[in-house]
């Protein structure tokens, strides 16, 4: 998978991180230093992408 790949995220993620770069385009943010922060945000609150079996975070 190359780097920027988004599909590994779950719809959840996706809609979390559209509303975290809204927010951070709304502060001044230029549109793709605001994605990147917000799929930040998003690794660091879910441990990244899709997670299957046992080592899955609740």
């Amino acid at each position: 998978m190359p780097r920027g790949d988004k599909s590994s995220y779950t719809d959840k993620q996706k809609r979390q991180a559209r509303h975290i770069a809204e927010s951070e385009e709304k502060r001044g943010l230029p549109e793709k230093r605001a994605e990147a922060i917000a799929y930040a945000t998003v690794n660091k609150r879910d441990g990244g992408g899709k997670q299957s079996g046992s080592g899955r975070k609740g």
